[in-house]
Order: C-alpha cells, then sequence, then structure tokens
C-alpha cells in the first residue's frame, strides 16, 4: 500500500502534512486514495493532496477530478461526496480533494473504520471515540466559493421576502451576513452552501450542489409511466414557485357552499403541497448525491427526498416529537424569510389542512436513506368540511387534536380509546381530557365501560355529517335511498349480520376489512361506493380500507381513478 509521503519544496497554498492535509503520490491507488478520504471524513475533514511523491511534485494533469469524484464515492458506498479540483504550482499541477467531516462513522471500501491521525491511519471502534457532532452541512463554504457565485436578482429576490423587522433596513451585504448566507474568511466575503441554495448562480449550483435538483413528473392515467418530467435545479425561492406553477397547472378545485359562504377544496391544496416541498427541500441530506422526486399522479402527490428522518422521529410520533432540524443554517434563514416556521416542521400545519378540507391525512414512509410524502386524493367529505366551517361560525374552534378524532370517527364509525390514542400519536393515559371535553361539547358519544368502551360521533355530529349522503370525488350527489351492492348467491353469516340490524343492544357486526373482502369475492368485485353504501361509511373510510387490503396483498386494483377503479380478491 502507498504511504503518504512529505512535500519537497511545496508552493505556499499548498498545504504542508498535518491533521487537515494528507499529502499522497500520483501512483496511489483508488482504493487507497478512497480509505485516505474516508479517514479524513471521521475526525473532522480536510484535503488530500494528490500528486506529491517522495521528490517532491508529480503533475497531476492527466487525473481528471470527476473520475476522482466518481471513485470516492463508489468506493464509500456513496456516503461520501468529495469536492475535487486542480492546482498549480511551480512544479506542476496537484489534484486537491476537499473532503467534508462525516456526519457519522464511516467504513472504508474493505469494511475497516479508520481516522487520519495527523500521519496514519489508525484503526477506531466505536467503544473508544465519542459520537460524531451532526455538522451543519449548510454552513460549510464551498471550495473557492466567492461573492460572484450569488445570482444578484436572486438576492434581490430574497430581499423582497425580507421586507419585516430588522432584515428590511441592512444593505445586501449586511442582509446576507445577517441570515447566515454569507461569512468571511481571509478578509473575503464567501457564500455558504446555505447561500448558494437560496441565491446561487446556475454554475455554482451546479459545481457545489448539483444534488440540490428536484426532477418533477405528471402521471396522467395513474400508473408507473410519466408524460411529462421537468428537472430543476435554481435556487430554492425559484424552484419553489416553478414547483407551484407545475401542479397548479393540473390542479382543479371543488367549490362547497356554506351558507353565503363558498369553500374551495383543491385536489392538492396549494398550501398543502408547498409545505410538503419546503420541508423535503429544508430537512433533506445535501450530503447525499440523490435528488427530490415529486410526482403528479391523479389521485396523489408523492415527495420523496434524500434522507431518513432525523433520530428518534417517525411516522408514529412525528406530530409530538420534538424538532429536530439536519439543516438548521438553512431552516433559520428559511424561517426569518417568513417560508417556514421556525418552531416546527409544518407536519401539525398539513394535518390540519387536510382533514379540515374533508381529506385523509399525510402518509409517511420512512427508508434508511429517504422519506417519502403521500397527499392523497381520492375525493373528499364535503358534509365534513361543512360541518368544520360550520362550528368555526358558530366560534367552536376544533383544534387539531379534536379534527383527528372526528374525522377518524368519520370515517371508522367507531373506535376504542387505545386506537383514538395511537391517531393522535399521544400515550393512551393523555386522551381521557381530550375525549371528555369533546363529549361536552356533544361532539362524540361514549358506549360501553372499562376495557369495551368504545366512542362514535354523537347524533347531532352524525346528522350535521349527513350520512345519507353519498360523497364522489370532486362532486356530490345526493342519493334519496342508497340501495347496498346485490348480495353474493350464498351470502355468509357475517355478511348477512352485515344487513340484518341485531336484536341487541351493540348489534353484532362484521369489520369493514371482512365485509369488503366478501364484496370483493364477487365476481364483479367491488367499487369504493358499494362498500360504502354497505357500511355507513364517507368516501374517504371506503377508499382507506379498500387500499390497507391492497397492501396487505389481500386485493388487487383494476382500473383507475376513484369510480372507475374495482377491487377484487387476489389470487395465490
Amino acid at each position: 500500500m502507498n504511504k503518504p509521503t512529505p512535500a519537497l519544496g511545496f508552493s505556499p497554498l499548498i498545504a504542508p502534512p498535518s491533521a487537515q492535509h494528507v499529502h499522497l503520490p500520483l501512483d496511489i491507488s483508488p482504493l487507497d486514495l478512497a480509505r485516505y478520504a474516508v479517514g479524513l471524513a471521521n475526525v473532522r475533514g480536510g484535503t488530500v493532496i494528490v500528486g506529491m511523491g517522495r521528490d517532491g511534485v508529480q503533475d497531476a494533469g492527466d487525473l481528471h477530478p470527476l473520475q476522482v469524484t466518481h471513485a470516492i464515492f463508489e468506493l464509500s458506498g456513496g456516503r461520501l461526496s468529495v469536492n475535487v479540483q486542480h492546482h498549480l504550482t511551480d512544479a506542476g499541477r496537484v489534484l486537491l480533494v476537499h473532503v467534508p467531516q462525516a456526519p457519522y462513522l464511516l467504513a472504508t471500501p474493505s469494511g475497516e473504520v479508520v481516522a487520519w491521525d495527523g500521519a496514519h491511519l489508525v484503526p477506531v471502534s466505536a467503544s473508544n471515540v465519542e459520537p460524531l457532532a451532526q455538522p451543519d452541512y449548510t454552513a460549510t463554504v464551498p471550495p473557492h466559493a466567492s461573492l460572484a457565485d450569488l445570482d444578484p436578482l436572486e438576492v434581490a429576490r430574497l430581499r423582497s421576502m425580507g421586507r419585516r423587522g430588522d432584515l428590511a433596513q441592512l444593505a445586501d451585504l449586511d442582509f446576507l451576513r445577517e441570515l447566515g448566507l454569507l461569512v468571511e474568511q481571509d478578509g473575503e466575503w464567501r457564500p455558504t452552501i446555505a447561500g448558494v441554495l437560496m441565491a446561487g448562480t446556475p454554475r455554482a449550483l451546479k459545481a457545489y450542489i448539483p444534488q440540490a435538483e428536484v426532477d418533477y413528473y405528471h402521471h396522467a392515467q395513474g400508473d408507473v409511466d410519466f408524460q411529462f418530467r421537468e428537472d430543476l435545479l435554481r435556487p430554492l425561492p425559484a424552484l419553489l414557485l416553478r414547483l407551484s406553477e407545475l401542479v397548479q397547472a393540473r390542479n382543479a378545485f371543488t367549490p362547497v357552499q356554506v351558507g353565503l359562504f363558498r369553500i374551495e377544496v383543491w385536489d392538492f391544496d396549494e398550501a398543502v403541497y408547498r409545505e410538503a416541498i419546503l420541508n423535503a427541500l429544508a430537512h433533506r441530506d445535501y450530503q447525499l448525491r440523490d435528488v427530490v422526486h415529486v410526482h403528479h399522479y391523479p389521485d396523489r402527490l408523492e415527495i420523496s427526498n434524500p434522507g431518513g428522518f432525523p433520530g428518534g422521529i417517525t411516522p408514529k410520533n412525528i406530530l409530538r416529537h420534538q424538532p429536530k432540524r439536519r439543516n438548521p443554517l438553512l431552516a433559520e434563514a428559511l424561517a426569518r424569510l417568513g417560508f417556514v416556521e421556525r418552531a416546527g416542521v409544518g407536519v401539525d400545519k398539513m394535518y390540519q389542512l387536510m382533514l379540515r378540507h374533508g381529506k385523509e391525512p399525510p402518509e409517511f414512509i420512512t427508508y434508511p436513506d429517504a422519506v417519502t410524502l403521500t397527499l392523497h386524493n381520492p375525493g373528499f367529505d364535503a358534509e365534513f368540511v361543512r360541518f368544520v366551517a360550520r362550528k368555526q361560525e358558530e366560534m367552536q374552534t376544533l383544534n387539531l387534536d379534536m379534527l383527528i378524532v372526528l374525522s377518524l370517527l368519520g370515517r371508522e364509525g367507531e373506535a376504542a380509546r387505545g386506537e383514538l390514542a395511537r391517531a393522535l400519536q399521544l400515550p393512551e393515559e393523555r386522551t381521557p381530557r381530550l375525549l371528555a371535553t369533546m363529549e361536552d361539547r356533544g361532539l362524540i358519544t361514549r358506549t360501553g365501560r372499562g376495557s369495551a368502551t368504545r366512542y362514535e360521533l354523537s347524533p347531532a355530529s352524525r346528522a350535521a355529517i349527513g350520512r345519507g349522503t353519498v360523497r364522489h370525488a370532486h362532486s356530490t350527489v345526493q342519493h334519496p335511498t342508497p340501495q347496498p351492492p346485490p348480495m353474493p348467491a350464498h351470502p355468509s353469516p357475517a355478511l348477512q349480520r352485515a344487513q340484518t340490524p341485531s336484536t341487541s343492544d351493540r348489534p353484532a357486526r362484521p369489520s369493514t376489512r371482512e365485509v369488503a373482502l366478501m364484496l370483493a369475492a364477487r365476481t364483479s368485485g367491488v367499487a369504493n361506493g358499494e362498500l360504502r353504501m354497505a357500511c355507513g361509511l364517507s368516501t374517504q373510510g371506503s377508499w382507506r380500507a379498500l387500499r390497507s387490503l391492497v397492501d396487505a396483498g389481500k386485493l388487487e386494483r383494476r382500473g383507475h381513478g376513484p369510480r372507475a377503479a374495482r377491487y377484487f380478491l387476489k389470487q395465490g
């Protein structure tokens, strides 16, 4: 294996070997180069100088920076992104490999965990090192970045958004410095990664952070093939504006009349998807080379961003967990400019808006190195929208927790306290006060005792939500007497119980899933509207039950759209 060698007669601009600088000869193998890069990343980062042999500078002009960048990225398993540039000395060109500090310990291609101690690579084990602090990548300064990397037009755009508070009175450089987008280094003003993200030129974005790209796909038929695609690499404000234009061009709304007022319920509410996209841009891992993907289907909007949730946050506690910001400087700048809330990640805002508009709450799916947020649009519950609006007119503000409970009971019919606690993302012992308040306000009722206690909408709430109304996607159609779907030739006892009221105090009835499976066993399958009428559900509740059975591998869907799709038992 090649070893680092001292440099002889190097340029003053080339630092001597140290804890932050490694000198390597020109014939270093890609594997060994990756080892040294990982070793530097596992301490505080630094620079590998390739072309410093035992006899002095060796010209590295034949080594292309992109080859080195690609080799280190591949050999580190996609976990280490470096910046590589040629540097001209009196004796020839050397290659400078700028290595960032890793947010966690990285392994070499051979599986070792090593660190550079200033002279050698030394083995490291989890038992004898302190966990590395998570560095804020957006606060770092790209190598050789300068004021020329900022676009004056984009800076003007930021200033127009910062016309409130103390930012409005500042000159341009002071404005950028106050936001942390510009810092002074070696007597010069240089932009941070956050500065490039917010106001960088196209050249700077491509050179320093090409992974800031967002790819938008429109799927007209709801299948895997897309009919339109646009790849966007722009400063974040311009990026957000263009994405809003792309979604709104294919968006539609349904008017819902509430007394003298009209509420417009969009397929995808702009405030919701704007918040979702901002979250992806503000909290993604910019050290990963993957880009953000936005897939626009007729019945859902999927936003996937690189980097899993910060430690401790999961889809089951995201409403309640203390906020954690992966990119504090970028998030703070966005908050001060009015883009996002400083205190949280905007998830509660998305929940509240979607529930108020009679829709499903956002769905999060996590992977080891990515998160996908899905905003579903199988239609909406128009009567629920009217119900919430009337409560607001009566000065009975429904907070987010109340909306979650009402929405779940409207979809499912009834639920135990444990089920409600899981939907609220709260410990069960913290729900009684909320549920008692809702009972006192006549929103819900309680039946049974002890472990058999169940909650359901009060008669007044049920009447206000109008269960005699069949809710279709994008329309509300009144049916005087909804007819149940045709019964199978030999209905099961469970399905007979679903159609025949019991004489007991609480009728024995099958679950929605059981009814869905029985109806799907027919040769004609089952549609959303048929399950809805059979079980007394809303469009949302019926769709949710069918979707969960498809996800579980019990049913398969044929056809697209909330009206045309039918569901059948999955064979095999």
